[in-house]
């Protein structure tokens, strides 16, 4: 805010960062724009989770969300009965109701100064179910025409909305009932889009770049079909890094090996991604997991 004051061209804006950082004042944006989000209660502390729930303002199961400060599966309790009260994180956070969740998408939008809008097609996205992170991800997704259309729709609102120059990567919840959810936002280029650097024509770091300068966007016509595997640290392992089984990846048809320079390991830390491609997506999905079980993010030998 202190450059801009002093005449510094930010985009995006930082007030608008300033609201993105705050995860209750995100579901206050998509409240007040009527965009279809989980129903959600603010909250300011622990004792006033417990109130709540005293009081049946708020139902198991829940999931509470430090407003700020949360990333990478931080941040994040999954509540599903009294027992588990003793996982509420200290701090303001959304109490959100536990949607029964079909699908996770992801859709990066990209917009100018101009106003020009461009999507990336939607990518499916799988979790660890311990690190609550991104584990694979896949481009193009199994999700139906119409919930594309939806998302990509909902996404290009949220940024106009927004009045937002960059990139804007907008996850969702595809509920049991097949509705498209907004879940967050990320004003930033994303690990939902680290594919696009192989599969298609306009890479996200590229499109970004175009954006803020207020340059024509690219092409987001996929080349091929693309699963991004973040490279995660393995339990039990920490130290100096050690990549067990890479040659054996890299012999592999279509894999592009993206390794983030991190020198140490421990569980869960992203230490890189790989990006298979080819001219199947099933062929595509085969290779990536034969991938997943060639590889592993360990500690150096000697460190054990």
């Amino acid at each position: 805010k202190k450059l801009q004051q002093e005449g510094v061209l930010i985009a995006p804006d930082p007030t608008i960062l300033e609201l993105i950082q705050d995860k209750g004042l995100q579901k206050l944006f998509y409240q007040k724009h009527r965009l279809p989000t989980s129903p959600f209660i603010l909250a300011e502390n622990i004792d006033k989770i417990k109130q709540k729930i005293e009081q049946q303002e708020i139902q198991f199961p829940f999931v509470q969300k430090l407003r700020k400060g949360g990333y990478d599966g931080r941040g994040v309790a999954v509540i599903k009965s009294k027992d588990d009260l003793d996982k509420l994180l200290p701090g303001a956070s959304v109490i959100e109701e536990l949607v029964d969740i079909k699908k996770e998408i992801a859709v990066i939008v990209a917009r100018n100064k101009k106003g020009e809008t461009k999507c990336f097609p939607a990518v499916e996205m799988e979790f660890h179910p311990e690190a609550n992170l991104v584990e694979k991800l896949i481009c193009p997704s199994s999700i139906s025409d119409q919930q594309k259309k939806i998302a990509e729709e909902l996404a290009i609102q949220l940024i106009s909305k927004l009045n937002m120059e960059g990139l804007l990567a907008v996850e969702f919840f595809i509920d049991n009932y097949d509705n498209v959810i907004i879940n967050e936002v990320a004003p930033r280029p994303h690990n939902s889009g680290h594919h696009t650097i192989e599969s298609i024509i306009t890479s996200q770091f590229e499109q970004h770049l175009r954006a803020i300068l207020n340059l024509p966007l690219g092409s987001t016509e996929q080349k091929l079909p693309a699963v991004m595997l973040n490279l995660l640290g393995e339990e039990n392992f920490k130290g100096h890094v050690y990549y067990q089984g890479l040659e054996k990846a890299l012999a592999i048809e279509g894999v592009k090996i993206h390794l983030y320079g991190k020198k140490i390991t421990r569980p869960g830390r992203k230490m890189g991604h790989i990006t298979v491609i080819g001219k199947s997506i099933e062929t595509v999905i085969d290779k990536a997991n034969k991938v997943k079980n060639t590889i592993q993010v360990i500690a150096k030998p000697n460190e054990l």
